[in-house]
């Protein structure tokens, strides 16, 4: 909105143009979710807690979990509230690569609320059924594949590119929409993994969000884009300002969740935020780069994956308990010890990430 408004007091004032610059427009927007986090953030927490809508904690798990049962959680909406309203004021709606999205992010924070409230308010502990969840996630996910393909304009938009290498483009045609299929849930049930300790989802979440901001910038700059050897792609440059309010939310929603958290996230922000950088990546064709930057929510599935195989086939479990940060946990780590590594981890990967811009 604010965006449009500037855009029409441009005729009347050359100042205004200003707001036309991408990089402002993002500053902007990372810093209106911060500050839409930290004025309704207490609110939340204070109405989530009214309502007793607080963590339940596994009896099997760490004993120093124990005493986190009560906290508020659902706290995601924060997430979601920052995110939408910002991206609102900032970004061009009318571009299609930011409504789809924002869309995508809106229908799997919705899918993440219905299982959080069956288990915290009908007091369903098994929550949304898996088929049910999935099925669902399988819709939002298909649904933004097919939008992407079908609206795609030029072939760099469904090829999928090696990096590290500038001439190696893979034609994918309709096997862009199972990629981008896979990307988008894939990457949304890893986030929603990974979210087991106080700030250790979030955190890695905003680094890979902001690099992520930078692949955008740089894919929608034909000058950029061509120095660097990667594709261009009109329009993507909007979705930094996506990015941005995404870093923006995120700091705002680790004020509060940071240890010893006043709020957890719940289903409805992991699996928003999870779809959030795996339809990002996607439309930038940095599928692979993800899967590199995300590393630590790799490390997390792959955890429960195998320990799942491990256990079904021989009987025997490899980690004391999966997802893996648990297993450090029940090694003597302190819970802060795990988070801060797993974070530390999470900046060298997008580092990583972020070389292979240049590393060609």
């Amino acid at each position: 909105m604010l965006f449009y408004l500037a855009h029409y007091l441009s005729d009347f004032h050359s100042g205004f143009r200003v707001f036309q610059y991408l990089t402002l427009r993002a500053i902007l927007a990372a810093l209106t979710a911060l500050v839409i986090s930290f004025i309704v953030g207490p609110w939340m927490i204070r109405t989530l807690s009214d309502r007793q809508i607080g963590q339940r904690v596994r009896d099997d798990g760490p004993k120093t979990h124990l005493p986190k049962a009560g906290t508020p959680t659902m706290g995601g909406a924060l997430i979601l509230v920052a995110i939408g309203a910002s991206t609102a004021l900032w970004a061009d709606m009318t571009n299609r690569f930011v409504l789809i999205t924002l869309l995508v992010t809106l229908a799997f924070g919705l899918i993440g609320f219905w299982d959080d409230y069956l288990k915290l308010v009908v007091g369903n502990s098994r929550g949304l059924i898996a088929r049910y969840k999935y099925f669902w996630q399988t819709i939002a996910g298909l649904g933004a594949a097919i939008a992407l393909y079908m609206t795609a304009k030029a072939p760099a938009e469904t090829a999928l590119y090696v990096p590290f290498f500038k001439t190696v483009m893979v034609p994918l045609g309709v096997g862009y929409i199972a990629l981008t299929y896979f990307v988008i849930v894939g990457t949304s049930n890893a986030v929603n993994l990974t979210d087991g300790l106080d700030g250790l989802a979030i955190m890695p979440a905003v680094l890979v969000g902001g690099a992520l901001g930078v692949f955008a910038y740089a894919t929608g700059n034909a000058v950029f884009s061509g120095y660097l050897g990667i594709p261009f792609i009109e329009g993507t440059g909007e979705i930094l300002v996506f990015c941005a309010t995404l870093v923006g939310a995120g700091l705002g929603f680790l004020w509060f969740n940071t240890y010893p958290a006043q709020v957890f996230m719940g289903d409805i922000g992991a699996l928003a935020l999870g779809a959030a950088l795996g339809v990002v990546a996607v439309i930038v064709r940095q599928e692979i780069v993800l899967f590199i930057m995300g590393g630590v929510f790799v490390m997390e599935t792959l955890s429960v994956m195998l320990q799942v195989a491990s256990f079904k086939l021989t009987g025997k479990r490899i980690f004391r308990m999966a997802p893996i940060h648990h297993h450090f946990e029940l090694k003597g780590w302190a819970e802060p010890k795990v988070i801060v590594r797993f974070w530390i981890i999470s900046v060298i990967l997008v580092l990583i990430g972020l070389a292979t811009l240049k590393v060609r």
